[in-house]
């Protein structure tokens, strides 16, 4: 049998989650080590665009002990400020991490534990944390290999900026957060934009004077845990709602977009050859849109009202623009559009993970980030307690009780030994 270093706990994942975990590892003593597949923050310094930047404002970030303290708490950091607040908090603590370390398996160890192959060297843990997060596989429908390959396709993960794209017109398919920033990215760059609107919902930007998220804050919203939530599984299922931090903060109304040149479709339905079909769902994805943009409107009027709060009065909303006829059918070659930018979204991979801590779909199954199987973890996923749980918002208080959790079962552990 190879040689396995042991360490009471390992950390699969060099992200904020995983690096939040250690650090209160840290505090508490506790022998561990962080595997990174890449290097440390990967995701935020390689999978991102030039012009992204934070959707929701900086007062919320707050890693362990390490809240943002710049200048512009109600303002959006860009991608080097992020990576820069990153890299400042892993400074604070100098974590144990190994980086370009590919975990290749985990299972179970007879006798209790678990068994870590890695790329650099094989582990042996008393629990193992899980901080991988959940955009692994990128998605991509079947159908789109039925496309005209002359027509280029790339996902959201590989897009930096406008000038990757052909000459002629792209068509963006998803309105998450991510499609629709790309969506104004290319726009403002003059380029001829093609939209396919799917269910997302969006929120207002600023609302009342305020943020809307400051807003929300103050109705307790973040504070819901999943247990207490009416919907939890259609709050852990839906898609966050769209807006920007762009340019100091926006909203983003797709109608407006539709005025000012770009085209929308529905969801996109198949691929054949340069023939791209939608549903006919365009109209009602934008009127659910904006049920739920009214619907957290209603929500802050009823708290203003409700607490006598002084607030400035916005105008009532108005549809700016309708679809004249919900277009199913389009042809790539008629339209000019010589390039399709996939924004669906990501599958997590969990196929190196030999241990039953997953349903009969393939989803990780826990309390607070606990799996039933004695000591392994999940950390920084959508969530894992309250919506906070896979942003920055939440990541000090569930890494906290993870931590806990974990230096608890080792002190037990440490006693039944001895």
């Amino acid at each position: 049998m190879s040689h396995r270093e042991h360490k009471s706990v390992v950390i699969v994942g060099g992200g904020q989650a995983g690096l939040s975990v250690s650090y209160y590892l840290t505090k508490n003593n506790l022998d561990h080590v962080v595997l990174e597949r890449h290097k440390k923050f990967h995701s935020w310094r390689v999978n991102r665009w030039d012009t992204f930047c934070l959707v929701t404002p900086n007062w919320q970030c707050h890693l362990p002990d390490f809240p943002y303290a710049g200048d512009d708490p109600d303002g959006f950091m860009v991608k080097e400020e992020i990576t820069d607040y990153l890299d400042a908090f892993a400074q604070t603590f100098d974590p144990p991490i190994v980086e370009h370390c590919e975990v290749m398996k985990i299972a179970k160890r007879p006798g209790g534990g678990y068994l870590v192959d890695s790329s650099q060297g094989n582990y042996s843990a008393d629990q193992v944390v899980i901080a991988t997060g959940g955009y692994d596989n990128p998605i991509v429908p079947p159908f789109a290999a039925n496309l005209d390959p002359s027509i280029m396709q790339m996902h959201s993960v590989d897009y930096r900026r406008p000038s990757q794209m052909p000459e002629g017109a792209t068509l963006i398919v998803g309105t998450g957060q991510s499609g629709v920033q790309l969506m104004e990215d290319m726009h403002l760059e003059g380029r001829d934009v093609h939209l396919a609107v799917g269910p997302a919902p969006r929120s207002p930007r600023v609302y009342r004077g305020r943020d809307s998220t400051n807003w929300m804050h103050d109705l307790g919203h973040y504070d819901i845990t999943i247990d207490r939530h009416p919907n939890p599984e259609h709050a852990v299922s839906k898609t966050n709602h769209y807006m920007t931090g762009r340019d100091g903060g926006h909203e983003i109304d797709l109608r407006k977009f539709a005025r000012d040149g770009v085209s929308l479709y529905g969801s996109v339905s198949g691929m054949e050859g340069s023939s791209i079909q939608f549903l006919p769902d365009l109209e009602k994805n934008l009127d659910d849109a904006d049920t739920s943009y009214l619907g957290i409107r209603s929500m802050i009027d009823d708290y203003i009202e409700k607490n006598s709060i002084d607030a400035p009065v916005e105008p009532e909303f108005e549809k700016v623009w309708r679809p004249e006829q919900e277009i199913t059918e389009i042809d790539c070659k008629e339209m000019g559009i010589t390039s399709i930018l996939w924004a669906i979204g990501f599958r997590p991979n969990y196929g190196w993970i030999d241990v039953d801590v997953f349903d009969d779909l393939g989803r990780p199954v826990y309390d607070r980030g606990v799996c039933k199987t004695e000591g392994f973890y999940f950390i920084g996923l959508g969530w894992l307690n309250t919506w906070g749980s896979g942003r920055f918002l939440g990541i000090d208080e569930d890494s906290r009780h993870l931590a806990n959790v974990i230096s608890g079962r080792q002190k037990t552990t440490m006693r039944a030994v001895s």
